[in-house]
């Protein structure tokens, strides 16, 4: 029989390459999803703001329409642009403190378990993919009251 002549030796490495493969596609998936879920949302707004404007509302009146090309939130179509601008800086530099850290580990871990060889410079993608985003997270961050921008909300 074709299936007695596995052993459990040749069924594990199978397993095992199929996981982040089903996870990359599902991943792949749930992002085609969500963009036609925010597509629709776009859609159904302007259909609406159509109607609207044919039944004689002035169309300064209408709210303005969700910008999902730059939030994933809805509750981040009401915010201020200087609001969204932090909210992106404060994503960024999360990520990159995460992947710093997770980067330098691999790299600390690898070094303690492979004394012998350079495993542990494979830490240093991680850690430079999280030094970019640092870099990245500081060059968009909000500038307040620079070339004329928006200014950030006073608290008081």
């Amino acid at each position: 029989m074709w299936v007695s002549s596995w052993s459990i030796g040749e069924f594990v490495p199978i397993i095992a390459l199929s996981i982040p493969i089903v996870a990359i596609i599902g991943g792949i998936t749930a992002g085609i999803i969500r963009t036609l879920g925010r597509q629709r949302l776009v859609e159904l707004a302007q259909r609406e703001r159509i109607a609207a404007i044919e039944r004689g509302v002035d169309p300064a009146k209408l709210s303005p329409l969700p910008v999902t090309a730059l939030d994933d939130e809805p509750e981040t179509w009401t915010m201020s642009q200087y609001e969204r601008d932090r909210r992106r800086h404060q994503g960024i530099l999360i990520g990159g403190i995460v992947t710093t850290a997770a980067g330098l580990g691999l790299m600390l871990f690898l070094n303690i378990m492979e004394n012998d060889g350079n495993a542990w410079a494979v830490g240093i993608i991680p850690a430079a993919v999280g030094v970019a985003l640092l870099l990245s997270a500081f060059l968009v961050r909000p500038k307040p009251n620079s070339g004329g921008g928006p200014t950030p909300p006073t608290t008081g």
